[in-house]
C-alpha cells in the first residue's frame, strides 16, 4: 500500500508539471477571461454535483460512512487526474487545464462551505474542515509542481524544451502503470476486495452520482464538443486525494474510505462509454 501511494504522488506531481511546463501562465488563466464558459463550469461541478448528492442521500437509506463519502466527493473539485482523463476522452486539453486549476482554486474556499452544509443536513462521520487545511493540501499537490514548471519556463526556458516531450512521455507511463497498480492491488489484495463492499445501495446511489455528474458536465459544455467532454470530466473527476485528507482528519474517517474508493472505480467505468461515444462525435464533426 505504501508503495502504491508513493507511485500515486510521484504520477501526480509529474502530471502537474508537466501543465507547468507545457502551458503558458496566459493560457492557464484565459478560462478567467470567458465568464459564461467559466460559470456553467462553475455551476457544474460546485453547485449541482452536491445538489445531486443532496437528494441522492435523501433518497437512499445509506449508512453515514457511505453518505460522509459522497458528500466530500460532492465537496472535493479539481482532481489532479483531470486533464489526463479529459485527453483519453478527446476533450480540449486548453480548456481543461485551465479549468481544472481553477477549480482546485476555488476549493480551498468552496469545499469547507460545501462540508458545512452536508454537515446540518446529515449525520456525517467527520468533524467540519478549516480552509487553511484544504489550502495546504491544494496547494502541496497541485499548484507546487505547476508552479515549478511555469518558473522554468520563465527562468530556463532550453531546458523545458530539452525535457517537456520526455516529461509528457513519463507522464503517460506513469499513469499507465498506476492504473495498472491499483488494479493489480484491489484483485490480489482480499483487504482492499473487502473495502468494495458497501451495500447494493450505496453502489447505486455512487453510480447515479458518477452518470449525473457526466451529464451535467455535457450538458453545460457548450456547443463545442472538445468542451463538454472536458467539462464532462472535470465535474466527474472528484478530487480523491482531498478527499481522503479530509476523511482522514477525523478519528472515524477512515470508515469512509471504501466509498471514496468505490466512486474512483465506477467513475472511471462509467466514463468508458461516455469517453468512446464523444470520442466519435469529435471526429465526425472535425471531418
Amino acid at each position: 500500500m505504501d508503495m502504491l501511494l508513493t507511485l500515486t504522488s510521484v504520477t501526480i506531481f509529474t502530471l502537474m508539471l508537466t501543465i507547468g511546463v507545457g502551458e503558458s501562465f496566459e493560457q492557464l488563466s484565459s478560462l478567467w477571461r470567458q465568464s459564461r464558459d467559466l460559470l456553467h463550469a462553475l455551476f457544474a461541478a460546485l453547485v449541482l454535483v452536491p445538489v445531486v448528492v443532496i437528494v441522492l442521500l435523501l433518497v437512499f437509506d445509506l449508512p453515514p460512512a457511505v453518505a460522509t463519502g459522497m458528500a466530500v466527493l460532492a465537496a472535493a473539485p479539481g482532481a489532479p487526474l483531470t486533464r489526463k482523463r479529459s485527453q483519453m476522452a478527446g476533450a480540449d486539453v486548453h480548456y481543461v487545464a485551465p479549468l481544472q486549476l481553477a477549480l482546485a482554486l476555488l476549493a480551498v474556499v468552496v469545499t469547507p462551505i460545501i462540508i458545512s452544509i452536508f454537515y446540518a443536513l446529515f449525520d456525517l462521520s467527520i468533524e467540519r474542515v478549516s480552509p487553511l487545511a484544504v489550502a495546504s493540501q491544494v496547494a502541496r499537490v497541485t499548484f507546487v509542481p505547476v508552479v515549478i514548471g511555469l518558473l522554468l519556463q520563465r527562468f530556463a526556458p532550453k531546458l523545458v524544451t530539452k525535457v517537456k516531450k520526455p516529461l509528457n512521455m513519463l507522464a503517460n507511463i506513469l499513469f499507465i502503470v498506476l492504473i495498472l497498480a491499483i488494479v493489480a492491488a484491489i484483485a490480489v489484495t482480499p483487504e482492499m476486495q473487502a473495502m468494495l463492499l458497501i451495500g447494493w445501495s450505496g453502489l447505486a446511489a455512487i453510480l447515479i452520482m458518477a452518470v449525473a455528474a457526466i451529464g451535467i458536465g455535457h450538458l453545460l459544455g457548450g456547443p463545442r464538443p472538445g468542451h463538454q467532454a472536458g467539462l464532462a470530466t472535470a465535474t466527474l473527476a472528484r478530487n480523491i486525494g482531498l478527499a481522503l485528507f479530509i476523511v482522514e482528519l477525523s478519528e472515524n474517517g477512515a470508515q469512509s474510505i471504501p466509498s471514496l474508493l468505490v466512486y474512483m472505480l465506477v467513475g472511471s467505468a462509467a466514463a468508458i462509454p461516455y469517453a468512446i461515444w464523444i470520442k466519435r462525435k469529435i471526429k465526425v464533426q472535425s471531418n
